[in-house]
């Protein structure tokens, strides 16, 4: 089977590790013979970082479904170019802040404090003026205003709203987590995500937890508080080992 976990706010939470009794259970999954996937809003670059050497090799999902990666190789989906002209266009009208990515460097003009800035891999990417970026494929727009979400909604583009953080995630149209999966031929799965972003994985997934209190909970089939993550996971998967929680190939 093959076990789907979203990053932020599910099994990292102070935005760099992974505590070792998490990564205990995920080593426990691999061996026992399952799949651990990692999916994330991090673009692969700054998915990396977080995980375990051990668990580097693992199929990824970065940007909500922009960024796949498999045996290291890694693959982007990117705004086409009529469509990053008039998003570029809207960034530099507005004057709003934001995150660009490409397929592995950045531009970013947000205010350094902010969390998503601290967990930029910066020792191997680089900060770069956004039109000089190739292959762009997630943008972040921190404290946007009314008019540029009603522009962007007229516009081919998916929209996640993080409201703890005051910002937007902007993707190409029809990208998503689950998408991301399927590029990585991935079809069934448990999965574990905290956050907006996870819906379309908890209506899609086998089994679903969702990590600490949020509005997404809803979709999930169960919740979790943080502290007892590592304890959920092992008795998913035992779950899932007695046959309680069924799949096509059980």
């Amino acid at each position: 089977m093959n076990f789907v976990f979203d990053i932020d706010g599910t099994i990292c939470f102070d935005g760099k590790t992974i505590d070792s009794s998490i990564v205990q259970v995920l080593e426990e999954i691999k061996e026992a013979g399952h799949q651990v996937i990692f999916a994330s809003a991090r673009p692969i670059r700054d998915l990396l970082p977080v995980l375990p050497e051990s668990l580097q090799q693992e199929k990824l999902v970065g940007g909500n479904g922009a960024y796949t990666s498999k045996n290291g190789k890694i693959d982007v989906i990117h705004f086409q170019d009529s469509l990053l002209t008039q998003l570029i266009k809207l960034v530099e009208e507005t004057q709003v802040t934001y995150l660009a990515d490409s397929d592995w460097d950045y531009a970013f003009t947000g205010e350094m404090i902010h969390p998503i800035y601290k967990n930029i891999n910066q020792t191997s990417a680089q900060n770069r003026n956004l039109r000089s970026l190739h292959k762009l494929c997630k943008l972040v727009l921190f404290h946007p205003p009314q008019r540029v979400i009603d522009e962007l909604s007229t516009l081919p583009v998916n929209i996640t709203c993080y409201k703890g953080e005051n910002a937007i995630d902007i993707s190409p149209i029809g990208i998503n987590k689950v998408r991301g999966l399927h590029r990585l031929q991935v079809q069934e799965f448990i999965a574990f995500g905290n956050d907006s972003n996870d819906q379309c994985l908890f209506e899609n997934a086998l089994h679903s937890v969702c990590v600490g209190e949020h509005e997404v909970e809803q979709y999930a089939s169960v919740s979790v508080e943080k502290e007892n993550v590592a304890t959920m996971i092992s008795s998913v998967l035992r779950k899932y080992e007695n046959q309680e929680i069924q799949g096509v190939y059980v």
